[in-house]
């Protein structure tokens, strides 16, 4: 399962959201061993990070 804990500790550890804007702080993230996919936004003066979409795969 998916730990937000990540999201808390190393945002930046997702891939961009967009490869073409590396340092975008939108960014990605897969979870339970590729079978779901999160998007979230690095909010650094907030530090904070915003979960967008989240998305399983069967």
């Amino acid at each position: 399962m998916f730990c937000y804990a990540q999201l808390e500790l190393v945002p930046w550890n997702g891939a961009p959201y967009n490869v073409a804007k590396p340092k975008s702080p939108m960014r990605v993230l897969t979870f339970t061993a590729g079978r779901g996919l999160v998007a979230y936004l690095v909010l650094n003066n907030q530090e904070r990070a915003d979960t967008i979409t989240a998305t399983w795969f069967d």
